[in-house]
């Protein structure tokens, strides 16, 4: 029941983090950048085209999902070891 419910939160954390990457932080990021196309933004080098700007959102969200995730397996172990003594 408890893996359950932690896949539940897992998609719903995931889905609140993807939005406020997209509408909080990446719009401070797209000023920056000339045009605010931060998405599409590309580095283009001879015929190679890599899309950073895709890579960067992907980024900025895998590491705010990870640190949500430390914090509340962090939390939830601190409360383990108060009831144990």
């Amino acid at each position: 029941m408890g893996l359950a419910v932690a896949f539940i939160m897992g998609a719903a954390v995931t889905t609140l983090v993807q939005s406020l990457v997209n509408n909080l932080i990446m719009p401070v990021v797209a000023y920056f950048i000339p045009g605010g196309g931060w998405q599409t933004a590309t580095f283009t080098v001879g015929t190679i085209v890599i899309s950073w700007g895709a890579f960067l959102a992907a980024l900025i969200n895998f590491i705010i999902i990870a640190f949500v995730v430390f914090l509340i397996v962090k939390m939830v172990m601190r409360e383990e070891k108060v009831t144990k003594k």
